[in-house]
């Protein structure tokens, strides 16, 4: 099973063992919100343009917000069934694209809604590397509004950089923790940060991810 299908369907599982109230990283959203996202997401890009235009976003809260409150399990199963028979990600290959590290992020956002640390799930090997294989690729994206530059370490791999050169704070963890660092979630994620404490703070303040 690829990476995408794979971590889809342990999210879709996760969200039904949690249920439509559990609290996500997403603050203020719950899972229920979370899932009404990633269905609108893939099949009304009309709509999910309002992620990009502030002009939209009413719509889209409008629309994200009634497909929240509908029924929970026809929900999670449409987030499961996958992108719809027009969508150019039904593609296997831009599938793993556009939705592998989608799914891994928001998967982790339920897993850990609490923002609390604690137990953690064992990642399969396979979206290990294709996350870090994404990092690789993203970074620069990733931290390019740092003000110091990073230098992630997973375990027995090749070091990442990106950010400015000068200054730089090291970051050590699993892969999926590092992709939770470089997603804006450094409260949840499981890292070491080697630096000097201004650098290190820095870091911390700085808005990270796509958007």
């Amino acid at each position: 099973m690829p990476v995408a299908r794979l971590e889809r369907e342990a999210l879709c599982d996760t969200l039904l063992a949690l249920g439509p109230d559990a609290p996500t990283l997403c603050d203020p959203w719950r899972t229920r919100d979370l899932a009404a996202h990633l269905v609108l997401r893939e099949r009304r890009p009309d709509v999910a343009a309002g992620m990009f235009v502030s002009a939209l976003a009413p719509r889209l809260e409008r629309e994200q917000a009634r497909l929240a409150a509908g029924d929970w399990h026809r929900l999670v199963n449409t987030v499961r069934s996958g992108p719809p028979g027009w969508s150019p990600t039904r593609i296997g290959k831009i599938d793993a694209v556009v939705n592998t590290v989608e799914m891994v992020v928001h998967h982790e956002d339920a897993l850990r809604g609490d923002g609390l640390p604690g137990a953690r799930r064992e990642v399969p090997e396979r979206t290990a590397r294709a996350v870090l294989s994404s990092l690789r690729s993203s970074a620069r994206m990733m931290f390019r509004r740092s003000e110091v530059g990073v230098r992630l370490l997973a375990p027995g791999a090749q070091p990442i950089t990106a950010g400015p050169e000068g200054r730089s704070v090291t970051v050590t963890g699993e892969p999926v923790e590092l992709l939770l660092l470089a997603y804006g979630r450094m409260r949840a994620a499981d890292v070491t940060l080697d630096g000097t404490p201004e650098d290190v703070d820095t870091l911390r303040a700085a808005y990270l991810g796509l958007a």
